[in-house]
């Protein structure tokens, strides 16, 4: 699985016109499933969203996570994070993962963002869909579950 985690101080998504999914302060995570990825992967990265300190305390140090700072998240499912640009113009998509599979591992990264304490809003798999954000920092960072041990 590949994630781009960015904090934001609000961020929505809609579909069609209409709002789907909405937050205040917290995260906005992309997520995009390769075929290769199983469902630990999912706990994996989810865990690791939650716990990133990447929230400033008192000092103005990134030491809090979005728990620690009762934010929310908002996950969006991206199958072009997959997209392989090193050839021509065209990005090939070989690697991420078919609708079924994709769908079900999203949905498992959702199930455990919540289980772990995290208020969580999500987009519409598969849909064409339109997210606003308001970037705090910004704050930027990819997460991926290749190599992990």
């Amino acid at each position: 699985m590949k994630l781009v985690v960015q904090r934001v101080k609000s961020a929505s998504v809609t579909v069609d016109g209409n709002p789907v999914g909405e937050i205040g302060s917290g995260l906005l995570v992309l997520v995009g499933v390769s075929h290769s990825d199983t469902p630990a992967d999912a706990v994996h990265l989810a865990k690791k969203t939650v716990n990133l300190r990447v929230f400033d305390d008192e000092a103005g140090v990134m030491n809090h996570s979005v728990l620690d700072v009762a934010g929310d998240v908002l996950a969006v499912s991206q199958f072009t994070l997959y997209g392989d640009c090193k050839k021509g113009n065209r990005p090939s998509y070989i690697e991420a993962a078919p609708p079924e599979k994709g769908l079900k591992l999203y949905e498992e990264y959702v199930k455990q963002l919540r289980t772990l304490g995290s208020r969580v809003e999500t987009g519409i798999f598969q849909a064409e869909m339109e997210v606003h954000l308001l970037n705090d920092g910004p704050v930027t960072l990819i997460l991926e579950s290749t190599g992990r041990k």
